[in-house]
């Protein structure tokens, strides 16, 4: 069954955040059923915030929180470092750049996974 292309709004969530985080599409872009659509670019700081707190160990401020809590995991605010979101889509392109998915996955520079959970709409979909 085709994936659906996510959209302004949609929910994604990190491996290792504790809550999920809201994806914000820059404008101007595709607008499709009166969102804007988006591209595997959309992965910097303007696009997804933050996921609440970070448990990583391999997040400096994580580790060293854990360190002074006597090895105790002790979340730090997250701050997502993302590479563009793999695969997008191999028929549609936005902008010149292949279309987000919601099968799609962003891997976070601390070694979370970041994942779509709602693609912001249920009917617009790519091969």
């Amino acid at each position: 069954m085709p994936a659906p292309i996510v959209h302004n709004g949609a929910l994604v969530m990190c491996s290792f955040g504790l809550a999920p985080a809201t994806l914000i599409v820059p404008s101007p872009t595709v607008v499709a059923q009166g969102t804007p659509a988006a591209d595997i670019t959309c992965c910097g700081p303007a696009n997804i915030p933050t996921f609440g707190m970070c448990t990583s160990l391999s997040n400096p401020t994580v580790a060293s929180a854990t360190a002074a809590a006597l090895g105790v995991l002790t979340p730090m605010p997250c701050v997502p470092v993302l590479t563009p979101w793999k695969p997008g889509s191999p028929t549609v392109q936005i902008g010149g750049k292949p279309a987000l998915t919601a099968t799609c996955t962003s891997q976070c520079a601390y070694g979370g996974v970041i994942q779509v959970n709602f693609a912001g709409t249920t009917t617009v979909n790519v091969a």
